[in-house]
């Protein structure tokens, strides 16, 4: 664990270098651009030869599609109370990102003209699910869930296989209860390069959504302008900020939570005002650690992906979050410093507030997409929302009446930009 102060002049180097880390490396980025132009140039035959390759799974053009009964059958070999509380779960978030549907709209601008928008669902998406070790359930609810809500016609789903060609049961049942039916048993950037640019057997798609390791979110940049993609999520991150009436076990715990997602590159973030309550932190790290399956690889973040700033007062800390723009940001102060700190932080890609919410509410089931930004773009990048699987049209009407009124502008900008035919395409109509 590191330990910053705010008073080191160094602070925000030194941030800003500790984050760095999680960018992709050049061989990742050349690996990468290779897989591409592979599946590019031999469709079906480049996927199943690099699925065998890196999932150990031999398919065949065939079967990488599963049968539409395989979905359907998952659920029943689940638990019903499992089934229940993935239902519910699905529940809220649908009914979070109902209240969010963008709406089409017109009105009267100032020279009387008809203007507006409207909104389209994308008509076909592809989406990411990873699965391996760490089979993310949940992402199929934060991305497939809004695309069937936002309408979209056609949903793609990629989610890598194990050795034996299965895919997680939980996977399958969420999709099926979301109402997917089209899913490939495919991973890794091959899985990014299949949707982008389609092959015999999947047609390509018009926008990438959902999570990845380096390899998948390294692909989801390359292909960006070929088709469209969500965000560039990378690593897990988090930040709690405390003060000394908090509980050390639970800012611990939630930590300790969001260093265990095993991709080995997560960040986890402490901002305190007291470095008594810092120490208390850190013992209760090590006796939570000890506990937990994915120790060994929790501690890797511990000793390379964790640090700690000490901080005056809740300005300070306000600072730090917003430099960072953390993931997950949850706030464990009371009521008045909750108030400063969610009105002062503008950057964080989700707020916690209070230490009766840890992340994994948000994780698994709040209502508001888990897909977030990282390394720092939640300067300018949000979470995943129901209108990124919609596309806007906009929309105007003239008439003689309201062009008149606009004559002496289209002339000026005509005039100012030497274009003639833009002034003359008003000119002759009236």
């Amino acid at each position: 664990m590191k330990l910053l102060t705010f008073a080191d002049k160094e602070l925000w180097t030194k941030l800003a270098a500790f984050g760095k880390s999680m960018g992709s490396s050049e061989a990742i980025r050349s690996a990468v651009t290779s897989v591409l132009a592979d599946v590019r140039e031999r469709g079906d035959a480049a996927v199943l030869d690099y699925t065998a390759k890196f999932d150990k799974a031999r398919l065949t053009a065939e079967n990488l599609r599963l049968p539409a009964n395989v979905l359907r059958s998952a659920v029943k070999t689940l638990p019903r109370k499992d089934v229940a509380n993935m239902k519910e779960a699905l529940a809220c978030v649908r009914d979070f990102h109902k209240k969010t549907m963008p709406k089409s709209w017109t009105a009267k601008n100032p020279q009387g003209a008809t203007v507006g928008e409207r909104f389209y669902p994308i008509q076909r998406v592809g989406v990411y699910v990873p699965g391996g070790q760490v089979p993310l359930v949940s992402t199929v609810i934060m991305a497939a869930a809004l695309a069937k809500l936002a309408g979209c016609p056609e949903v793609a789903v990629c989610t890598p296989p194990a050795p034996d060609g299965s895919i997680n049961r939980g996977i399958l049942a969420m999709l099926d209860l979301c109402g997917i039916d089209e899913v490939y048993r495919i991973g890794g950037s091959q899985a990014i390069a299949a949707m982008a640019y389609g092959t015999k057997t999947i047609k390509p798609v018009f926008k990438i959504f959902g999570p990845g390791n380096a390899y998948v979110t390294e692909a989801k940049r390359q292909v960006f302008g070929e088709v469209g993609i969500d965000l560039l999520p990378g690593p897990s991150e988090a930040m709690v900020i405390a003060d000394r009436e908090s509980s050390p076990a639970y800012a611990a715990a939630d930590l300790l939570a969001q260093a265990e997602h095993g991709s080995g590159a997560e960040k986890i973030y402490l901002v305190a005002n007291c470095k008594r309550f810092i120490t208390a932190v850190n013992k209760e790290i090590e006796r939570q650690v000890a506990t937990l399956t994915h120790a060994g690889k929790i501690r890797r973040i511990l000793e390379e992906g964790f640090v700690t700033v000490l901080v005056k007062d809740w300005k300070q800390a306000a600072a730090v979050a917003n430099f960072v723009a953390p993931e997950h940001l949850e706030l464990h102060v009371d009521r008045p410093a909750i108030k400063f700190l969610s009105g002062s932080i503008t950057n964080a890609g989700a707020m916690l507030l209070g230490e009766d919410t840890p992340t994994v509410m948000g994780d698994f089931t709040a209502g508001p997409s888990h897909t977030l930004p990282t390394n720092r773009t939640g300067r300018f990048a949000s979470g995943l929302q129901l209108s990124d699987f919609m596309r806007r049209t906009s929309i105007v009407s003239y008439d003689k009446r309201s062009l008149k009124k606009a004559v002496s502008v289209i002339e000026t900008f005509s005039r100012m930009e030497s274009l003639d035919a833009h002034g003359n395409s008003l000119k002759v109509r009236l």
